[in-house]
């Protein structure tokens, strides 16, 4: 009996470190997540009928692990702490800017075009504390001037963190009818820019031993159909910051990741913004590459433009409680995985055999998918 109890000890005591895994990777929920893992193991613990001492031992360790986790949900004080934050003319950033600033943050505001309607929206709803700053992430001497802004508003005051949101997508297709200037801007924006953003504010993050957010993606760790572009780039942003979040512990500077499910923003562009694209990627095919794959088939990739503005969530709030967690809390998790099943995705990409992850995406990815001309012939 005293055996068979024990057994029973260490499967529930691996739920336990199991659910404190899970608790510590999923960030934000006030004790949401922790109380629905804490639940399950005194249900556990009711089934499996323990004895009274081993009950207590459990109940020991329960209440270590609910300390915890309330302990990692301690916030710091908001006290008008600076964050810069690009990529704010729409989506995450421009939804990010309003939200730090509602809650007493000191935002800079990084866009594209200080002209463009988000832009001006931020000025007309925001406290006087956000500054809209022109910051295009291709552009260092951009980056330089916005900088030297910074650094004459903030003075003593430091800056607290960075959030470097930036980002485009490109147009979802095989990665071989990828033009290569899509490679390389898709890159520019989503990582070279990122870095350079670093780079240039990273001074200011040693001195106040502050906080760097990247805001990756699901895509940079799981190999999503169409997106060889986008998620290299994202793949390369999420190892650059897990290499500085080594480096820059000795400096008391968190580096944070935050890895996107899907979400219903503007980076995927307009119906002009796909014509051109469309006409890009005709205009750079070899003449036996577009023969074997077929105009048709390259149209109808336009499918999966659309499902991704109706299939998506519109919902931006898990975001932006992540960030706002990796921003305040005083011990935030080194990774973050918002939206539906974004989590899962992350952990099942990163411990299921290749074999089992190409079968398992090939199965939800290509339903209903046209095949290139050539192969369709062939059948």
């Amino acid at each position: 009996m005293f055996l068979l109890e024990a057994a029973w000890l260490c499967l529930v005591g691996a739920a336990v470190l199991g659910s404190w895994v899970l608790c510590r990777r999923k960030g934000p929920g006030p004790l949401q997540s922790q109380a629905v893992c804490l639940a399950a193991v005194w249900v556990g613990a009711c089934l499996l009928n323990l004895s009274f001492l081993w009950s207590l031992v459990l109940c020991a360790s329960s209440g270590f692990l609910l300390h915890t986790c309330r302990s990692d949900e301690e916030s710091l004080p908001v006290d008008g702490k600076a964050v810069l934050v690009t990529g704010t003319d729409t989506g995450f950033g421009h939804g990010l800017a309003k939200h730090l600033d509602k809650l007493g943050f000191t935002v800079f505001a990084g866009v594209l075009d200080e002209r463009s309607p988000g832009a001006e929206e931020l000025r007309r709803s925001c406290s006087r504390r956000l500054s809209v700053l022109q910051m295009d992430v291709t552009k260092p001497e951009q980056i330089q001037d916005a900088y030297s802004k910074v650094v004459e508003k903030i003075q003593d005051k430091g800056l607290w963190a960075v959030v470097n949101n930036a980002g485009i997508i490109g147009f979802p297709i095989d990665g071989e009818l990828i033009p290569m200037n899509d490679y390389k801007r898709c890159m520019a924006v989503n990582f070279f820019g990122p870095v350079e953003v670093t780079k240039t504010f990273l001074p200011l993050l040693r001195k106040s031993k502050g906080r760097l957010v990247m805001i990756s993606s699901m895509g940079g760790s799981v190999p999503l159909l169409r997106m060889a572009a986008y998620n290299s780039t994202k793949a390369a942003l999420t190892m650059f910051s897990s290499v500085l979040r080594q480096e820059l512990s000795k400096w008391g500077v968190k580096v944070i990741v935050i890895q996107p499910g899907g979400f219903r923003t503007n980076i995927s562009g307009t119906s002009d913004v796909w014509d051109k694209m469309e006409k890009n990627i005709l205009e750079n095919l070899p003449r036996e590459v577009q023969e074997d794959y077929g105009q048709d088939y390259i149209l109808k990739q336009r499918n999966f433009l659309q499902a991704m503005t109706t299939r998506t969530a519109s919902d931006l709030t898990p975001v932006l409680q992540d960030v706002q967690h990796a921003i305040s809390a005083r011990s935030p998790s080194p990774f973050y995985a918002p939206g539906k099943l974004a989590y899962l995705w992350v952990c099942f990409a990163s411990v299921s055999p290749t074999s089992l992850l190409d079968y398992v995406i090939k199965k939800l990815f290509t339903i209903g998918q046209d095949m290139p001309r050539a192969l369709s012939m062939s059948s």
